[in-house]
Order: C-alpha cells, then structure tokens, then sequence
C-alpha cells in the first residue's frame, strides 16, 4: 500500500485525472459529464469485481500494485481507455510514466490493449 498512499500523498490523483480528461476529443466534450455514469451502470459488475480483485483491501494491494483502483479518478481513465486508448496512452506518456497506465490496463482487459 506504500505506493498508493505515495501516489495519493502527492496530490498525483488529481492530475491522473487532467491527463484522463486531456483525452476527451473536442466533439466528445458536450455531454461528456454523463459518460462515466453511463460507463458505470454498463460495467458495474465487471467495476465491482476489479475492486474486489485489485483493490485497496485485495492481496495484489497489499504489495503496492495498481495504485489507482478503488479512486474516483480512475472511473474516468478507465473510461477513456474504453473509448479513446490511443490518445489517452499518448497523453499519459507526455506527463508520466506507464507503469500505474499499464498495472490499470492490465487489470481492466479493455477492448484495445496498448501495454507494450
């Protein structure tokens, strides 16, 4: 759990979620404060088993990995990384490193898998 209380300790949280929300193309971005609970009702069970599996109470956790479940931002990344994995991964390596992306995408199984 070292990893999630650095992350969140850091006030890095926030800016996950700029860089999730720099990845919502201009014609996306009317009606796009509808898309995550849209996303949520159509996901929720697979959303409730992520948080049970990877979760900040699950084993993997418990060694410091994927630190961004069970954080509201990551509804959005997740979000985006259904409907825009392209420009979303583009985005976070501008700022980040892939590592928390990757752990996420891992965990997730989206459509399109970028993890390298």
């Amino acid at each position: 759990m070292l990893i999630s209380r650095t992350v969140m300790g850091c006030g890095v949280l926030g800016s996950f979620l700029d860089v999730a929300l720099s990845a919502v193309r201009p014609e996306e971005r009317e009606g796009h404060i509808e898309r995550p609970v849209a996303f949520v009702e159509q996901h929720r069970v697979r959303l409730e088993n992520l948080l049970r599996a990877c979760g900040p109470a699950s084993r993997p956790a418990s060694h410091g990995r994927y630190a961004l479940i069970g954080q509201p931002e990551t509804l959005v990344i997740l979000e985006r990384m259904e409907a825009a994995p392209f420009l979303l991964r583009s985005k976070w390596e501008e700022k980040y490193e892939e590592v928390f992306l990757n752990d996420l995408e891992f965990a997730w199984s989206p459509r399109v898998r970028l993890n390298r």
